[in-house]
């Protein structure tokens, strides 16, 4: 085998994908692997898997047709695929079928076994199908090679026990499992040694955490908001962030939290998905609009100033046009900083998916363009506000809009883009907001 081995990965998804990505990283680094943004450079090609979204699917398969043309050129070039997609037969079948150039694949249970699989398929020249159904113990230890040497991702639970009725995340990502504290706190500590100054708290649904101290003989839980209190006394940690959050899973203790942990920053994203209380039982998010909003209220009295987002679905099966109105009225009752907006889409496995009663793509659409542009209103009301304050901004790098300006993200969580020099990437900044965009600010370094 050649020295200067490379691999390209792509990552699709939310953060828990980012996340197992960096450890894929970690992994081919161990294997004396380097990182290439040119797949056409590449040794080894990963593509990690999204299924939550229609578009993510359509992405993902026409993204295997152009690793053709590279394994045809080089039939040594090695594709994996991984990911949520993978937990689905049909998927696993179509790509046996469809696409016969895929090397390895491999699911969202056994990450941890790529560096068997990938040294198995270089030495047997055969392909490999490992997907677990079930999930195992959760293995701690695995490397990571972080995006950011700052800033960091930190998973404290797996998989999903809530079955909404649109979603696929508990079939792909299975049931809940929590990480024992001690092990996270051994993570973040490592992570602030190592000058990681922000962390971000990652779970299909943190507020249900409840993770085990080790060798306790009484079984005592650890919850989210006991969590949070520990990591807030970690030395070298400045920026405690989490994601995300169920509403009906959302204490008082950690409301709290807000108010007593100074590095918990004063944001929170609380998916509501709809406003009318009809689809919201048929979604089975065991909660209602007024339970919400009551939510939304002790949040705001608790942390004056608090910045929210949240993840509205439209065209679920069966919304009347009452119900989309319930959830326009919902979106300007709150006055979200930002909103992640959907249409719905069929999800093979899901209850939803045999509903009858689909909603025509015309009406989704034009549903959809009304939310956001209500979601965008509210968004550059939000931020035009800003003008004049004064913000401590962790400088993440150069701005994706502008590589001459750098940008970092508020407490709330707004992107803001400032002149700078790359010297200060990594270090904390104030930086006075000068304006409001929809989505993002313009400030200048005090």
């Amino acid at each position: 085998m050649k020295e200067d081995k490379k691999f390209h990965i792509q990552t699709m998804g939310c953060q828990m994908n980012e996340r197992d990505s960096e450890t894929l990283c970690g992994m081919l680094a161990e294997l004396g692997y380097t990182r290439t943004e040119n797949r056409q450079d590449s040794d080894v090609a990963i593509i990690n898997t999204c299924s939550v979204r229609d578009n993510a699917d359509k992405r993902f398969f026409g993204t295997l047709g152009q690793l053709k043309k590279i394994k045809e050129q080089r039939p040594d070039f090695i594709v994996c695929v991984c990911g949520c997609m993978m937990q689905q037969q049909y998927i696993i079948d179509t790509i046996k079928q469809k696409y016969p150039w895929v090397d390895i694949i491999f699911g969202t249970h056994n990450i941890h076994e790529f560096p068997k699989l990938l040294k198995s398929v270089i030495s047997e020249k055969e392909k490999i199908v490992d997907v677990w159904k079930d999930a195992g113990e959760i293995v701690e230890g695995m490397p990571s090679k972080r995006l950011y040497k700052f800033k960091a991702f930190v998973n404290i639970m797996y998989g999903c026990n809530n079955f909404c009725t649109y979603c696929i995340v508990p079939y792909t990502r299975g049931r809940e499992r929590s990480r024992c504290p001690e092990e996270i706190l051994k993570e973040v500590r490592a992570l602030a040694a190592d000058g990681v100054k922000e962390i971000t708290l990652l779970g299909q649904n943190v507020n249900s955490y409840s993770g085990s101290p080790e060798n306790d003989p009484d079984g005592k839980k650890t919850d989210f908001a006991d969590l949070i209190y520990m990591l807030q006394e970690i030395e070298g940690i400045e920026k405690i962030r989490f994601m995300t959050s169920h509403p009906k899973d959302l204490s008082d203790k950690l409301i709290q939290a807000y108010t007593d942990c100074g590095k918990l920053c004063a944001n929170i994203h609380l998916p509501v998905q709809s406003g009318s209380d009809a689809v919201l039982k048929r979604m089975n998010r065991h909660y209602n609009r007024e339970q919400y909003l009551a939510l939304v209220n002790k949040l705001r009295d608790a942390v004056p100033g608090i910045t929210m987002s949240t993840d509205i679905i439209v065209g679920f099966p069966g919304e009347t046009e009452q119900d989309f109105e319930d959830t326009l009225s919902l979106v300007e009752e709150v006055g979200y900083d930002s909103a992640f907006t959907f249409l719905y889409s069929i999800r093979r496995g899901t209850p939803a998916a045999g509903y009858d009663d689909q909603i025509p793509e015309e009406v989704k659409h034009e549903r959809f363009d009304r939310l956001v542009e209500a979601v965008n209103r509210h968004s550059a009301e939000k931020n035009a506000a800003m003008k004049g304050r004064v913000e401590r901004i962790l400088v993440e790098g150069p701005s994706r809009h502008d590589k001459t300006t750098l940008t970092g993200r508020t407490e709330g969580f707004k992107v803001v883009d400032f002149e700078g020099d790359e010297s200060m990437i990594g270090t904390f900044r104030d930086v006075l907001i000068i304006e409001g965009k929809t989505f993002s600010l313009r400030g200048k370094l005090v």
